[in-house]
């Protein structure tokens, strides 16, 4: 009886042994464990990546911009700068040097990604115009210049310089960025347009505006 008995506890034991093997964990649907889990990381690494990176973002979220848009003359509006306003020699410098770079990227097409006069995007036009002209540090997205600066709380203050942002996205805010340079105009990289002009009081624009930033002192133009 008790040989019987040791027979059958060995052989459970040793079923036992075998049926919870790591040939049984690390073998599953034809993939290991260590496998699946390094896939899963992967799954989610590219999740937060997505999430965390404007860039990617916008280029998920395109803006709504209309194909259309109304294009102005710089410069008449340089002439107008000029004779409404009695400025110093170094505000004249700043105003002339900021508008110098716009005129450089004017007609240049729209390109995401893009920071160069081959092809560039929104925050990127407004980045290098003002690290260029201005030696001014802005961040890359609109969404991150749109918390830099100080808060413009009405579009009756604005003045030239100023960052105006737009909501042209669903899922980033704000989706779109330009400088302001007077007359209820600004300069900006338009998806459609590449680099223009346009005006604060065209429908698209006048119902989507968001706000505005002042990046420099007051009295830098």
């Amino acid at each position: 009886m008790n040989r019987y008995f040791l027979f059958y506890l060995l052989l459970l034991l040793s079923l036992f042994y075998f049926g919870c093997s790591s040939v049984s964990n690390t073998v599953r649907y034809g993939k290991t464990t260590e496998q699946s889990q390094q896939e899963i990381t992967i799954e989610i690494s590219d999740t937060l990546i997505i999430d965390d990176n404007d860039a990617i973002i916008e280029y998920l979220d395109p803006d709504d911009m209309p194909e259309e848009q109304s294009s102005y003359d710089i410069s008449e509006i340089m002439m107008k700068l000029e004779m409404n306003n009695n400025l110093s020699a170094e505000q004249t410098t700043a105003r002339e040097k900021l508008i110098m770079e716009i005129i450089k990227y004017l007609d240049t097409p729209y390109k995401f990604g893009g920071s160069t006069l081959n092809g560039i995007d929104c925050s990127a036009f407004t980045q290098s115009v003002y690290q260029d002209a201005l030696n001014v540090n802005l961040n890359r997205t609109a969404r991150d210049q749109f918390t830099q600066g100080k808060i413009i709380e009405s579009r009756d203050e604005l003045q030239f310089g100023d960052l105006v942002f737009f909501n042209t996205r669903r899922r980033v805010r704000p989706g779109h960025v330009g400088i302001y340079i007077g007359d209820g105009l600004f300069a900006h990289a338009s998806t459609k347009g590449g680099v223009m002009i346009s005006s604060l009081d065209e429908d698209y624009y006048s119902r989507r505006y968001m706000g505005a930033r002042r990046v420099v002192d007051d009295s830098t133009f």
